[in-house]
């Protein structure tokens, strides 16, 4: 049975930095895709950030982009984010997710995910 746990994450004041980060246990990252998405109530879930399982091209929300930075470490079956710079619209629950035989189009959409955290907040506020 393949389980994704989030840590991390917390209250930061506008400009601060946080790590989340998200371990995967069950299988290995071989061939899965790992994303990052963020969700506030009353909105649907939003694509952050992504490694690509295909061939380990990351790739960014608009919004986060040169402020958060995933990355992978295989040896401990994690991905983390960490997010630089932050603003206030940062505030979200975020969750990590994977899925297997994932295309490019794919990749921003959270329902070709198979795998999902329990979602950690991120609270930006001073």
């Amino acid at each position: 049975q393949v389980s994704l746990l989030e840590s991390g994450g917390g209250l930061a004041q506008p400009g601060a930095s946080l790590r989340v980060s998200c371990v995967v246990s069950g299988r290995t990252f071989s061939g899965v895709t790992m994303a990052w998405f963020r969700q506030v109530p009353g909105k649907e879930r939003e694509f952050v950030a992504a490694i690509r399982g295909s061939n380990g091209h990351i790739l960014y929300s608009d919004s986060v982009k040169d402020r958060f930075t995933m990355s992978k470490d295989k040896a401990r079956n994690e991905v983390s984010l960490q997010m630089n710079s932050l603003k206030p619209e940062d505030t979200a629950v975020y969750y990590c997710a994977g899925g297997t035989n994932m295309i490019l189009s794919s990749t921003r959409i959270p329902r070709h995910y198979q795998y999902w955290g329990q979602g950690i907040p991120v609270t930006v506020s001073s």
